[in-house]
């Protein structure tokens, strides 16, 4: 099981987001640095061959993404604090329509 830290002290637009997970998660030099390019690349967690992400689990495990610094982070910028939320969840749907066990599972505090 691996462990992902993003400091959200660090994402103040859309521009910091993708800067942020593309470092954090050693996304390709071809990331569309948008939502369904996020999607696509945490689609393969458990895929180390694809090339989409240099973090990866095994096929039957997940990453734990630990989001730090969420409280301010949500208040100030609900669009991106809903994003990960909202996204993270359609990456785990994705992998159970292909009866694929989650692959992300979220962790902060308030």
């Amino acid at each position: 099981m691996n462990r992902v830290k993003i400091d959200c002290n660090k994402i103040h637009d859309w521009e910091s987001f993708h800067d942020v997970f593309a470092a954090s998660f050693g996304f390709p030099d071809f990331y569309g640095r948008n939502m369904n390019a996020w999607i696509d690349c945490m689609s393969y967690l458990d895929d180390p061959d694809s090339g989409m992400t240099k973090i990866t689990c095994v096929k039957g495990e997940y990453i734990i993404l630990e989001l730090d610094n969420v409280q301010n982070f949500k208040k100030q910028f609900p669009d991106l604090y809903e994003a990960i939320i909202e996204c993270s969840a359609f990456v785990n749907w994705r992998s159970l329509e292909a009866n694929e066990p989650p692959l992300l599972m979220l962790s902060f505090y308030k």
